[in-house]
């Protein structure tokens, strides 16, 4: 093997597996949600994962300030500039700040409404509503956190970031058996006990991230040469409220011009992601109970290729940073490949895992006659959403080509999937299975648009500039 390739290879496996391991047991939390409630009745599973859909239009602008991040915080850090990595920190802090507080209370206040944005069905509606009262302070917790987490896996500490996710899911599935079904002498509170849990688990992986940010060492003053060699760079960055109150007008017109185009396109995917969960909302408890289980199960085997995506931008993101762009298209190339061979893999997993989601689940003949075709749609979608993670997050992101990803979503998703989703469905009233399909090709769709825009190389740009510079 190639030097360049072995150097590749531990990379990626140095990012990859923390980063996968910690989608995976993240995931797992909404799998033991699942299968703790579907072992209470379907209508509390169905709920919860309906609520849970208004955490995911949460993560729609969390998702766009972390890749926001992650593309300064990886460039400058490959630049060795960590005042400029603090500075971006406290930017992208102020606007997650913000949101989160405004979700919070809308979920504590105005429960029903949100819930009646996913289902018409009053018992789900109820049901939901309670939940989304008792876990309304997550979402602060949740994007004070995140933000602290993104930049510990750009700034190479991926595995903390693991250990600390992992860690509080852990607690998580504990708390939920424990609050769920009333063990250890607690009472048995259902639905309310699994929102308490996630609650109380990500009030703990908040209290443990914050000492990285507070306690780090400062920046060596210039001169300090021997000081700098002395303390690893990530001991040097460290979070100031300073930062979040007084944002350098270059750095926000520098953050902003490609965040901007992501933050557009996160809600153009994820609305219209959403529109199928509307869809299937609206045909039936039965599709929705099996669709809960079939996205539970994606997520959960879906976990490695979002690690390549995620630590794609960080790679890509790197070796921009430190001018090495020849560098960064092999990296591209290579990282490309691998999503596709972690796709198939994961198609095999998913696949195979059928008769024992069929056996635990406890659905009703209907659902259970859905899932195993909503599986093998959920695989097809996985052999596309790998890739476009991995180049349309990841790799184009990480250069600043932000712009292409709203243009294709806006195309696939408003003009073919979700038409066609609504026609099939409310319309033409086809099969529940034949909608499915429908609003989970978007993946299958954008590949070719995608394909081209990757060998266009735009997204190979050094976004950093030194103090001096004027923003670009």
């Amino acid at each position: 093997m190639a030097p360049e390739k072995k150097v590749f290879y531990k990379k990626l496996f140095a990012l990859v597996l923390p980063i996968a391991f910690q989608n995976f047991m993240l995931s797992l939390v909404s799998a033991s949600d699942a299968f703790m409630l579907g072992r209470l009745n379907q209508n509390a599973m169905s709920a919860v994962s309906l609520a849970g859909q208004v955490m995911f239009v949460f993560h729609l602008f969390l998702g766009s300030m972390t890749i926001g991040a992650s593309i300064f915080v990886a460039q400058y850090y490959g630049k060795k500039d960590m005042r400029a990595v603090e500075r971006f920190t406290g930017l992208v802090m102020g606007p997650t700040f913000i949101v989160s507080l405004l979700m919070t209370a809308l979920s504590a206040f105005c429960p029903r409404l949100l819930m009646k944005i996913w289902t018409s069905d009053p018992e789900l509606i109820e049901l939901g509503a309670g939940y989304l009262r008792v876990v309304s302070l997550n979402y602060l917790l949740t994007g004070v956190t995140e933000i602290f987490l993104c930049v510990l896996k750009n700034t190479d500490r991926a595995k903390k970031s693991s250990l600390i996710s992992s860690g509080a899911v852990v607690i998580n599935i504990v708390l939920n058996a424990i609050l769920i079904f009333g063990l250890l002498g607690f009472p048995a509170m259902g639905i309310a006990g699994a929102a308490l849990a996630t609650v109380i688990s990500r009030a703990i992986s908040f209290l443990l991230v914050l000492p990285d940010f507070f306690h780090a060492k400062r920046v060596p003053t210039e001169g300090d040469a021997a000081a700098v060699s002395e303390i690893p760079l990530a001991k040097t960055i460290s979070f100031h409220l300073s930062d979040v109150l007084h944002v350098d007008p270059l750095d926000r017109k520098d953050f902003w011009k490609p965040v901007t185009p992501i933050v557009a396109n996160m809600f153009v995917w994820g609305l219209g992601f959403s529109m199928g969960t509307v869809i299937m909302g609206r045909l039936g408890q039965d599709a929705i109970a099996a669709n809960s289980i079939a996205s539970v199960a994606k997520s959960l085997t879906f976990c490695f290729c979002q690690g390549i995506g995620a630590g794609a931008g960080i790679m890509v993101g790197h070796e921009l940073g430190a001018g090495q762009l020849d560098t960064a298209k092999l990296y591209g190339h290579m990282l490309c490949i691998s999503s596709i061979v972690g796709a198939v893999i994961t198609d095999i997993v998913l696949i195979s895992l059928t008769p024992v989601l069929l056996k635990v689940a406890d659905l009703t003949p209907a659902a259970q006659a859905y899932l195993p075709w909503m599986l093998v749609v959920n695989a097809l979608n996985i052999l596309g959403g790998s890739l476009n993670s991995t180049t349309i997050s990841g790799i184009f992101t990480a250069g600043g080509d932000s712009k292409f990803g709203l243009k294709c979503d806006i195309i696939t998703l408003w003009f073919i999937i979700v038409p066609a989703g609504l026609l099939s469905a409310f319309v033409l009233k086809w099969p529940v299975l034949v909608v499915y399909l429908i609003v989970n090709l978007d993946e299958i769709v954008k590949l070719p648009a995608v394909w081209v825009n990757y060998h266009k190389y735009n997204w190979v740009k050094d976004l950093t500039r030194d103090a001096s510079e004027p923003s670009t």
